[in-house]
């Protein structure tokens, strides 16, 4: 019997969801990571998701593209399944946009061709159009001005406002974002998390794991909290920053406040 995605999960959202997980599982050899997650995410809502290192955050995210094969379980992108048998991969991977924690930029290629190239090979644009769809990219990232630069020349910051552009040249309906300030010192995060700010402005639908608490307080619509696989408890940032129903989240948040 197969799947359908759950009314319960779709009742948690105003809007239908543009991406919904059903019952997911992964496991690493013996080692169970994620242990049935169900989640459903609105157009336009960005969704923070807290939690212990090894709690399974990033593999949830890796599975969200498939960069990971869930061993059981469903994920839907816009109704449609990604999970399904003989899908077509690169065509899911342009609606699914991923910025990783390292910035992944070719070092021989300047931040124009970086953000260009997938526009090229991937969406097949030919030169000229691909290097204005970069060119307008960069410019939302705050980076017109860098377009030669190679990422020598940039700062980390600025080399993952790059990675940021290159995954929104392809115009996604979905932004993942696996802990995209941890590798940056501390004066270049708030540039990073900044032009991620303005994308939620937009309309951007995003999925976030990071540490940044104070940027899931003011910019979240929900969080997440995960421990051991599982999901422990969801919520407005104001109740699970303030008053968590669980005692796990309430002593995990006690910790990173220190």
């Amino acid at each position: 019997m197969q799947l359908e995605p759950s009314e319960e999960i779709r009742a948690a959202t105003a809007a239908p969801p543009l991406l919904e997980i059903v019952g997911l599982h992964m496991s690493f050899g013996t080692v169970e990571v994620l242990k049935g997650i169900d989640l459903a995410i609105a157009e336009r809502e960005l969704v923070f998701i807290i939690g212990p290192s090894g709690s399974g955050k990033s593999t949830l995210l890796r599975c969200c593209n498939r960069l990971e094969e869930p061993v059981s379980g469903r994920i839907f992108v816009a109704g449609a399944e990604i999970t399904a048998p003989k899908v077509d991969l690169n065509a899911f991977r342009q609606r699914i946009g991923m910025v990783f924690q390292s910035f992944n930029l070719y070092p021989h290629l300047t931040a124009l061709s970086n953000v260009s190239l997938a526009l090229r090979k991937v969406a097949r644009n030919s030169r000229a159009v691909a290097n204005e769809k970069a060119m307008a990219a960069l410019e939302r990232v705050g980076l017109r001005d860098k377009a030669e630069s190679y990422p020598s020349q940039l700062s980390g910051g600025q080399q993952q406002r790059v990675a940021i552009a290159r995954a929104l040249a392809l115009e996604p309906q979905l932004m993942l974002f696996d802990e995209p300030t941890s590798a940056l010192d501390p004066e270049l995060v708030g540039d990073v998390l900044e032009v991620m700010k303005d994308m939620k402005d937009a309309g951007m639908t995003m999925l976030v794991v990071s540490h940044e608490m104070r940027f899931a307080q003011s910019a979240a619509d929900r969080v997440v909290f995960m421990d051991n696989g599982v999901i422990v408890e969801q919520g407005p940032p104001a109740r699970i920053f303030g008053r968590a129903e669980h005692q796990r989240t309430r002593d995990f948040l006690r910790q990173v406040e220190h």
